[in-house]
């Protein structure tokens, strides 16, 4: 038995995912870092097992209910975890959070801003003090009436709908209305209704084309259609929409993002004209602070709103002494440009989880775990400093600090190191090293000490001569104010600067209309699916040649199986329980609901007629279950199967399993499978490749794997744009333009463009320092 107050978090036979019945002990009261190649099983190690045992510990504490809710979770498979504290997680959670939500909602800030407007504002002679609900925009008695509290109103326009009037409804005069069936209805319900729908639509009275495109009364009438003569065609009744109420229904209640899309390109946003965007009634915007409304305070970025606050008067002064505290640690992690008011949906993963960390510094918690998951996603070298000073804080206030990391800095500054490796999925899952960092560089089988102490060379790389340049601009948008940048054909550009500094913003410019594009791939960060229906092998096309496989084979035949029975997305073959998705989605009171794997079927998603059905000694969910790479030997001999996973493997996914839900992959592997699957395409002509910071949680081996695809694609003619924080991977780019110097207001210029080497040596700009210092050292990395 070990004591009550041994100093260490013990571990004893880890074996979750590809973990090899590991043991480890890592001490309390310090700043650890997992790390290792990625798929190598460090979050395996620290979220998997250790947050997931104290979570466990923690249902089990809190009601008799909750255990029967642990059988359905799972326990971790792990003998057993000694010293272990109660424990915080801060994931890079890539859910869509609502446009509702926003910087201050995030990090409560709203509450304590819309608290000081309550109880210190500047109400107006003789009107009542307000609650501070009627400050929240997200209330019935706050929200403005006319926009519902969201600022903006949507509306349309007859140029809009109709972008040429010289054409009849027949012709597709109303653009906006659906193509297909749906269009042909609507057209056929008009002419039933007795409109000229053969008149070119400016020949029209004006009474009509009005009620036509923009009544809000929905008529039936019976439609004998006329179409093909060899086709029977009976009457229906057929309901009208005009095509405002078409395109405002579709932007509002559609789920697909093509559609909505669509829809949108018919519309314009305009600030409401009734709260003039503040997004609250009159008389909460007529209420002050500072001489400000609060929907001017909550525009301003954090960093400047701290001086404006008020200090006079005993409530105003302990109010803003609350809000001044709690906006310092988000200002020093570097997000002092982010203004409350701004929607949490734009902001990257590494930002939201920087909020979520700052909010947890003024939590007050001492004596738990937490357990952070790359928190230096999408930090630019300047940043990641303060990043250590916050991790250190939380250190100092009596926490365990356990990061998953491949920042060699964050690593650097950590007290303790675990490693896992030596690599992915069947070929990782040992502890290689668990120690002071200094002492890793004695692991002989280490991938991360060979960049961690300078054995890795970056290649030296001649800058290419591009054919031409795709010009974007005068861009002004966001803080970008005028900015016009010039990107070299055939060339690998990266756009560097500090967060918020307008990379993204700019390189969202880039469009397939500008000449020299020709063909335009973005390739982001965004979630493949978001249930775990959606995988790797639904996502990549992989799994409609798998499944005609399996459907020819001679069991499948004889039994009479199509290609349909082996989807676990159709009755007929899947569990019915869970209905093919392998999981079942378990609530639980007071947290969020989670999804544990199904009583009936085990995770397999099948029944168990289809699972009796077997290729090469494996049934469906078995080869699921495969890794990239199991599947590739599996696979060797099917051409088009070989084909896809060979994409895979070259951008270094090999460790992932076919069957991985969506839900379970992070925005740098869902970016990876895009690119993999962008890859396997046959490439005619010229193509624009855009990624946004596709480093992001890759091990410094693994980033040299992508780079040298995307240096690839380049050799083949194409262009690769990328918005890139790690320095090794500028440092081998054809061209740099640096935005900044600073972020929202100070920054939205270029500070310098040019090679590498010239923008090294650029004076005023956060990247040149790092920068340098990788092109003279040449073995350091990021």
């Amino acid at each position: 038995m070990h004591s009550p107050h041994d100093p260490y978090v013990r571990v004893r036979d880890a074996r979750e995912h590809n973990l090899k019945g590991v043991d480890v002990d890592v001490p309390r009261d310090v700043v650890a870092v997992f790390t290792g190649v990625s798929g190598s099983g460090k979050s395996s190690l620290a979220f998997g097992t250790v947050y997931a045992e104290a979570q466990r510990r923690y249902f089990e504490s809190v009601a008799p209910y909750a255990r029967r809710l642990i059988q359905q979770v799972g326990a971790p498979k792990v003998g057993e975890i000694t010293g272990l504290p109660p424990a915080v997680s801060l994931e890079q959670r890539r859910a869509a959070p609502t446009s509702r939500s926003s910087v201050g909602t995030v990090t409560n800030l709203s509450n304590s801003l819309r608290m000081l407007f309550s109880r210190a504002g500047d109400h107006p002679p003789g009107a009542a003090r307000l609650d501070s609900d009627a400050f929240s925009p997200n209330t019935a008695a706050g929200a403005c009436p006319e926009c519902h509290g969201l600022g903006r109103v949507h509306r349309t326009t007859e140029e809009l709908l109709v972008p040429d009037p010289s054409l009849s409804i027949r012709e597709g005069a109303i653009a906006a209305w659906p193509g297909a069936w749906q269009g042909k209805n609507l057209r056929d319900v008009l002419e039933a209704l007795g409109h000229d729908v053969d008149r070119p639509w400016r020949e029209l009275p004006a009474d009509q084309r009005e009620w036509i495109l923009f009544t809000d009364e929905q008529p039936v009438v019976t439609v004998h259609p006329v179409r093909d003569a060899n086709r029977i065609q009976r009457p229906y009744q057929g309901t009208y929409m005009s095509a405002r109420r078409y395109v405002m229904k579709t932007f509002s209640d559609s789920r697909s993002a093509t559609l909505r899309a669509k829809a949108e390109r018919f519309l314009t946003s305009a600030p409401c004209p009734l709260c003039g965007g503040g997004r609250l009634r009159p008389e909460a915007l007529a209420v002050t602070v500072a001489g400000r409304s609060i929907a001017e305070l909550a525009a301003l970025p954090l960093k400047d709103l701290a001086g404006l606050l008020p200090t006079d008067g005993e409530t105003a002064k302990v109010l803003t002494a609350d809000l001044t505290a709690r906006i310092a640690p988000v200002v020093e992690l570097g997000l002092g440009y982010l203004s409350l008011d701004r929607p949490t949906p734009t902001l990257s993963a590494g930002e939201l989880q920087r909020l979520r960390l700052a909010t947890q510094l003024r939590s007050g918690l001492f004596g738990v775990v937490y357990v952070l998951d790359e928190p230096s996603a999408g930090l630019h070298p300047a940043d990641t400093e303060a990043l250590l000073t916050v991790l250190e804080r939380l250190k100092a206030a009596g926490n365990s600090v356990f990061v998953v990391e491949h920042h060699l800095a964050v690593m650097r500054g950590a007290d303790w190191i675990v490693d896992v490796g030596p690599r992915a999925g069947e070929h990782g899952g040992r502890v290689l090293y668990s120690g002071p960092v200094d002492g890793l560089a004695g692991a002989a089988e280490s991938a991360t000490a060979r960049y961690l102490f300078g054995r890795s060379p970056v290649p030296v790389r001649e800058p290419r001569v591009p054919r031409g340049t795709v010009t974007v601009g005068p861009v002004t948008r966001h803080n970008l104010r005028g900015v016009t940048a010039g990107f070299p054909l055939g060339a690998l550009t990266a756009v560097t600067g500090v967060s918020g500094s307008g990379k993204s913003t700019l390189i969202g410019e880039i469009s397939q209309e500008l000449p020299g594009v020709g063909r335009l791939v973005s390739v982001d960060q965004r979630p493949i699916g978001r249930t775990p229906r959606s995988n790797l092998a639904t996502y990549t096309g992989l799994f409609d040649v798998v499944r005609k496989v399996f459907a020819g084979t001679d069991q499948a035949r004889e039994r009479g199986y199509g290609v349909g029975r082996f989807s676990f997305n159709v009755p007929e073959g899947r569990c019915e329980t869970c209905q093919g998705e392998g999981f079942v989605s378990v609530e639980l009171l007071f947290l969020p609901s989670t999804y544990a794997p199904c009583p009936d079927c085990g995770g397999a998603r099948y029944n168990p007629g289809t699972l009796e059905v077997a290729y090469r000694g494996r049934n469906i969910a078995e080869v699921l279950d495969l890794t990239v790479e199991g599947a590739a030997e599996f696979f060797a001999d099917t051409p088009v199967v070989a084909r896809s996973l060979a994409a895979l493997l070259d951008v270094g996914l090999g460790y992932l399993r076919l069957g991985q839900p969506a839900t379970e992959l992070s925005g740098g592997e869902a970016q990876r499978i895009k690119l993999a699957s962008e890859l396997q395409r046959g490439r005619r002509g010229h193509t624009l490749y855009l990624l946004d910071e596709p480093t992001t949680g890759l091990h410094p081996a693994d980033v040299e794997v992508l780079m040298r695809q995307l240096h690839g694609l380049v050799d083949a003619g194409h262009t690769v744009v990328v918005v890139e924080h790690d320095m090794t991977v500028v440092a081998g780019a054809d061209h740099v333009i640096d935005l900044g110097p600073g972020g929202g207001e100070a920054g939205g210029r270029i500070v310098a463009a040019g090679r590498p080497a010239e923008v090294a040596r650029a004076g005023g700009s956060a990247t040149a320092p790092y920068l340098a210092r990788v092109l003279e050292e040449g073995g350091e990395r990021r």
